[in-house]
């Protein structure tokens, strides 16, 4: 019996990873490919300034959306009827239209005190996107996951045809991209509800939900400093870079950050797969076996990916990205290294998810962000000209380390996770290969590392799960 549910709950997750890989690579990659339009068609420091943008609605996405995402999802996975969705759908709704009509009553006030460049695209940009994530989670939650896949796939693409008409085509610049980003996001929703109707089915404007409501917040709203801790990491240090560099110098470092989207990819896609699989079977007997063989294979993945990541973009960095932003590449490294770092304290965070025991998540993140400020002020401040930027990205790596320990000794209480010895060898491999990805000079020598690390990563990675899942796999394919 053990072992059919094994059976079954790697089947699930593999079938999941390979849905939501199929919406996160095309909409990722649709993305990715906006880069060198961008960086080719607008100016560094025009450019800049849409980062800075960007980083502010990162940053307030969590407060207006309250982080109803992850909770709307983690409740509907414990729903049995409609009844039950129903509540949940409307409380959802509910909270978040009125918080987000309190944000557009704060947007008009400040826009009465202060004359603020591509104010109201922002606040366009920041409201589409909320209602896209909480949407899509929605849906997700209520078990349509290809929908939920579809609304990702559907608004990059939007973004890109409309990036090409405004950006390109009418040479509209800044303007081009927030209108690209906020009619492809709005369009995208029209067009997915039109198919599902989740809103029509689920959504009771009188029913009385006042109870959920607030079982939703007590669950979502400790997730808030997680997302900030979030920001603080990713984008505190462009707000610092553009204070004491200018908005050229936070264009060519925010190209280097834009590309680790790519480690992104492959962690966006676990981690989906994974939060479902994990909080139906954290309550199994053998969860701690379970969780740990995950972890052994998600850290050797990882380092396999960073190091195949950091490499290749070198080796296709010239026609990857404009002239202007050349120098970026010397900020690919740590800022992947921190990605990862980032991966595995995101895989250990989804323990307080599962046991819906999220305020816990609350002093590791006050650390962090404390933690992340005061050394990118430190480093970008008091470095020489030519070391800041390389100084905010360790920053990045120093901070998301402290998290991954602490939440690693935290977690102990809800799981008995156990690292193997040979999985520390990966993380070694992906470290000591910085040292020939500064010093290598030749095409020939960054081949070499690089195969060099991928067969010892290889080598040392837990093969008896891989094996274990598809030997499993294969015959439930075949009924």
């Amino acid at each position: 019996m053990q072992q059919e549910g094994t059976q079954s709950r790697s089947s699930k997750f593999l079938k999941d990873i390979g849905i939501y890989a199929i919406g996160n690579l095309g909409s990722k990659i649709i993305t990715f490919l906006m880069l060198p339009l961008y960086t080719h068609f607008v100016a560094p420091a025009d450019y800049g300034y849409y980062n800075i943008c960007l980083t502010v609605v990162l940053l307030l996405l969590p407060f207006t959306t309250l982080q109803l995402r992850d909770g709307a999802f983690r409740f509907l996975l414990d729903t049995e009827t409609d009844e039950q969705r129903e509540r949940i759908v409307t409380s959802t709704y509910k909270t978040l239209l009125t918080n987000l009509l309190l944000w557009v009553g704060a947007a008009i006030i400040i826009s009465l005190l202060a004359n603020i460049a591509y104010f109201w695209y922002t606040v366009a940009f920041l409201l589409s996107f909320s209602l896209q994530e909480v949407v899509a989670q929605v849906i997700r939650g209520l078990g349509n996951n290809k929908a939920y896949v579809a609304v990702g796939i559907l608004a990059s693409l939007g973004i890109g045809i409309f990036s090409v008409i405004f950006v390109v085509w009418m040479n509209m610049g800044i303007k081009g991209i927030f209108l690209a980003n906020i009619i492809a996001r709005v369009l995208c929703l029209v067009i997915v509800e039109l198919k599902v109707k989740s809103f029509v089915r689920f959504f009771k404007p009188y029913l009385k939900v006042g109870q959920v409501a607030k079982d939703l917040l007590r669950f979502s709203l400790p997730l808030l400093p997680s997302s900030l801790c979030y920001w603080f990491t990713t984008s505190s240090d462009q707000w610092i870079i553009n204070y004491y560099l200018g908005d050229g110098a936070t264009g060519v470092y925010a190209t280097a950050v834009r590309f680790t989207s790519i480690l992104q990819i492959a962690v966006i896609i676990f981690y989906q797969a994974w939060q479902e699989t994990a909080i139906l079977q954290f309550n199994n007997k053998d969860r701690d076996a379970f969780f740990s063989k995950m972890l052994n294979t998600y850290i050797c993945f990882l380092c396999l990916l960073g190091v195949t990541y950091n490499f290749m973009l070198k080796l296709n960095y010239g026609w990857l990205v404009g002239v202007d932003f050349q120098s970026s590449w010397l900020y690919l490294y740590p800022l992947g290294l921190s990605a990862i770092l980032s991966a595995i304290a995101g895989f250990l965070e989804m323990a307080y998810q599962c046991a819906k025991d999220t305020k816990r998540l609350l002093p590791a993140i006050i650390l962090c962000a404390i933690i992340n400020v005061v050394l990118n002020l430190v480093t970008i401040k008091f470095l020489p000209d030519e070391y800041k930027m390389f100084g905010a990205a360790l920053t990045a790596i120093v901070t998301y380390l402290v998290l991954v320990v602490y939440r690693w000794v935290d977690v102990r209480r809800y799981l008995k996770l156990k690292v193997k010895t040979s999985t520390l060898v990966p993380i070694v491999v992906l470290v000591i290969a910085s040292v020939p990805y500064y010093l290598n000079r030749h095409l020939w020598q960054d081949v070499i590392t690089l195969t060099i690390a991928i067969i010892v990563i290889l080598y040392c990675s837990p093969h008896d799960l891989i094996e274990k899942i598809l030997n499993k796999i294969k015959p439930a394919s075949h009924r």
